[in-house]
């Protein structure tokens, strides 16, 4: 076996003239039973006959037979953990004479452990406010709010306009149409252009008029975007909110009062805040570890981390209601923005497996259950056919896999030594 580079390697691989003469017989046999020629009954025309009309496939398929099955030999005894398939680079093939042929491969990278027990990290458990609390209050007030019909009048700041609402040009795909939408004139979440267009409206007036979305709006086919809209009022609304007190705490849920529903918040936020704290620090250690660890990694890998990346991408910009297909993409560009990034997390998921395996840190079967209840929760489908889906395509591997790299990051997170 040569190394070629990094991960890449080679191996010249000989076939004896015995092993190569039985099986172009073979395949010679399975042709003749096959072959029609005028003159002679199905399957009885001469050997030589059948080897000179089908030589080319005759060939073709000793070379399908032999190469895959003597490379997967070599490789067996070489006990080489081959990543990918091989590229048969250059082949003799040549009548009473050995075959012989060159494969050129990816094998996963071998490397030594280093330390990963004990490693230092900054990390400090939340704080939580009372203003932190009163914020979060706020927030679940607002989402018992009240909207109480207002007498026509002109539309003025804080009002919420009932509007019915339609693109007349500008939007790429399908039109925008929503026959009650609820806007607050000049609400801080509100784009400019529909307060200012909206505010001295009365209910049955129509307007028709231009919004210009940033470049980094939520929704890509709108970001960038000047959309023409056609709005007309349907009525008033006014926000009624209600008072924080105790019938507020019981009113959201088992809580007996207000000083409960303080202190359930307060545990709320820190579990979000801790999470939140210990994942920053998770993907310290793992930097750490990419940074000491220095070893190749195959480009099999690297393309298939890029790809993964793109592909989250692409579901994400179909979630905004843009269609994939129209995007463009240049692999080679692509690859040559991502690369760097991609060999770090390809490297960092080598590291957690290689400290998974020598901790005995794996996924178990009521893990993996529990993660598949939960999409099928989420996608209100039947857990069996949703399991049996994932099966296939090979995604309950990939959530295995997930589950024993968080698994191995919070066995990383126990041992290291926390520093404020």
């Amino acid at each position: 076996m040569a190394l070629l580079e990094g991960c890449r390697h080679s191996l010249e691989i000989s076939v004896p003239v015995d092993e190569v003469n039985a099986e172009v017989s073979r395949v010679l046999e399975s042709f003749q039973k096959k072959a029609r020629f005028p003159g002679f009954r199905p399957g009885k025309a001469p050997a030589g006959l059948v080897r000179r009309h089908f030589q080319s496939d005759i060939r073709q398929k000793v070379l399908e037979n032999l190469v895959p099955r003597y490379f997967r030999e070599q490789v067996e005894r070489e006990d080489l953990k081959v990543v990918g398939s091989p590229d048969i680079v250059d082949v003799k093939f040549e009548e009473g004479e050995p075959l012989w042929f060159k494969a050129e491969f990816e094998v996963a990278p071998e490397f030594e452990l280093k330390e990963y027990r004990g490693l230092t990290v900054p990390y400090q458990d939340p704080e939580i406010t009372d203003e932190d609390i009163d914020k979060r209050i706020e927030e679940l007030r607002q989402q018992k709010a009240d909207y109480a019909n207002v007498d026509p009048r002109p539309l003025e700041d804080g009002d919420f306009a009932v509007v019915s609402l339609e693109s007349v040009d500008g939007v790429p795909g399908p039109p925008i149409r929503q026959d009650e939408l609820m806007i607050e004139i000049g609400g801080s979440d509100t784009m400019p252009e529909f307060s200012e267009n909206l505010r001295g409206l009365s209910p049955g007036e129509e307007k028709t008029f231009d919004v210009t979305y940033p470049d980094d709006y939520a929704q890509r086919r709108l970001a960038g975007k000047t959309i023409r809209f056609r709005a007309t009022v349907k009525g008033i609304r006014r926000k009624e909110l209600p008072e924080v007190n105790d019938e507020f705490a019981r009113d959201l849920g088992d809580y007996q009062d207000l000083a409960e529903l303080r202190d359930s918040v307060r545990r709320a936020l820190f579990a979000e805040r801790q999470i939140e704290a210990q994942r920053e620090a998770k993907d310290k250690l793992v930097d750490q570890l990419v940074d000491a660890h220095e070893f190749p990694v195959p480009e099999a890998y690297v393309d298939a981390q890029i790809r993964n990346r793109v592909e989250q991408n692409l579901r994400a910009l179909a979630a905004n209601g843009v269609d994939p297909s129209s995007v463009k993409l240049d692999w080679d560009k692509v690859k040559a923005a991502q690369r760097d990034k991609a060999v770090r997390e390809v490297r960092a998921s080598l590291i957690l497996s290689r400290i998974a395996a020598r901790e005995s840190i794996d996924a178990t079967r009521e893990e993996v259950e529990r993660e598949v209840e939960r999409m099928a929760r989420q996608r209100r489908e039947p857990v069996a056919a949703l399991r049996l889906r994932l099966e296939k395509d090979g995604t309950l591997g990939r959530i295995a896999s997930h589950i024993q790299s968080e698994k191995t990051l919070t066995f990383l997170f126990e041992h290291a030594r926390k520093e404020a």
